[in-house]
This record gives C-alpha cells, sequence and structure tokens, in this order.
C-alpha cells in the first residue's frame, strides 16, 4: 500500500491537485500547529485565530484549485504569508489596537527580555509595551511593515522573503535596516521608553 503521508509537501500539493483530497487532509495535519500558533501568537486571541486559521486553509484550497501555487521553496511559508495577509486584512477592518506580541523580536531596540512567572501588573506593562510597538510598525511604509512581520513573526530568512516578495535579498535587508532607522526615530520622537522598570 502506497503511503501518502510519506510524501514531501509539494508532492501531497500535486495530488491534490490531481483530485486527491487525502492528500490536503495530510498537509493541513503536518503544518496544522505552526500555522496556528503563529496566527495565535499576533492576533492573541483563540477563538479568532481559529477563524483565521480555517479562512487561510479555505483560500489555500481556492488557490490550489485554481492553480495558483507555484512550487517555489517551502509550501509552509506560502501558507503563512496567506495566513499573514489575512491577518492584516483583520487588523485593517478593525483597526485593533495591541494585539501583536514582539516576543520573538531580537532587535535592541525594543530591550526585550524573555520575562517568567510575571505578575498582574508585568502583564499590563508588557501589553501596553506590545500596543506601542504594534502602532510603531504600523506606522512603517507598508515594504518595510511586511519585511518585519515575515522576518520575525513568520520565521522567514532573508533569502525567503526575498522570494516571496519577489526582490533581491539586498533589498529586503535594506527595508529591514530602514524599518529599524524609523523605528528608532519614533521611539525618539515620541519619546517612549520600551522597557520594563
Amino acid at each position: 500500500m502506497f503511503r501518502t503521508n510519506a510524501l514531501n509537501d509539494n508532492e501531497l500539493v500535486q495530488r491534490f491537485i490531481e483530485g486527491d483530497q487525502n492528500s490536503l487532509e495530510i498537509l493541513i495535519h503536518r503544518h496544522k500547529s505552526r500555522v496556528y500558533s503563529y496566527i495565535l501568537l499576533i492576533v492573541k486571541n483563540q477563538e479568532l485565530a481559529e477563524d483565521i486559521f480555517q479562512e487561510t486553509f479555505i483560500k489555500v484550497i481556492r488557490s490550489l484549485k485554481r492553480g495558483r501555487y507555484v512550487e517555489n521553496g517551502k509550501f509552509v511559508s506560502w501558507v503563512l504569508r496567506i495566513a499573514h495577509n489575512l491577518i492584516i486584512d483583520h487588523f485593517r477592518k478593525e483597526k485593533l489596537q495591541g494585539t501583536v506580541s514582539n516576543d520573538s523580536l531580537e532587535m535592541d531596540i525594543f530591550n526585550s527580555q524573555k520575562f517568567s512567572e510575571d505578575t498582574i501588573e508585568d502583564e499590563m506593562v508588557n501589553n501596553q509595551i506590545l500596543s506601542e510597538v504594534k502602532e510603531l510598525i504600523n506606522e512603517l511604509p507598508e515594504d518595510q511593515q511586511q519585511v518585519i512581520y515575515m522576518r520575525h513573526y513568520m520565521g522567514l530568512s532573508f533569502k525567503e522573503i526575498a522570494d516571496q516578495t519577489d526582490v533581491s535579498i539586498n533589498t529586503a535587508l535594506g527595508r529591514m535596516r530602514y524599518a529599524l532607522i524609523n523605528l528608532r526615530k519614533l521611539i525618539r520622537q515620541k519619546n517612549l521608553i520600551l522597557t520594563r522598570i
């Protein structure tokens, strides 16, 4: 008996396009945890994360059926990009504040450390910092916002970012550099302190 779950992502995609529904179930099961965790990390709301997760895979199915998936590396990066776009769409519609986590941002400007056993007061301060960081990111040009989200929330390499956004690696690196410069300027202008005392 041929074992479908031994196939790689692109082989499963091809089989789904050819009509094998089981292949898609294996793909969803294989990547569910990573995609859902990514969405939840940003929206910080379980119900909303589940909605966006379902919407993501509805869009994945539609795109696959319309032949819009081009095999250019990682299937999961493509799915995360769809999820990312749906999250951005949601934020634009709802104009939610303070829903982005910066835990995985390694940049010194956020001066963030890994916290453990936070008190309620610590949690409130952290949430305020996250809210301010999200507001700052939203003030950046869209291409700079995109590179920050893809690098730090989607965990993509600069090569993957370059591929996904159809630019050179140097352009992707340049956008990140300008994003950091602009964030520093905004922090100075607004006289913000993005650390816990």
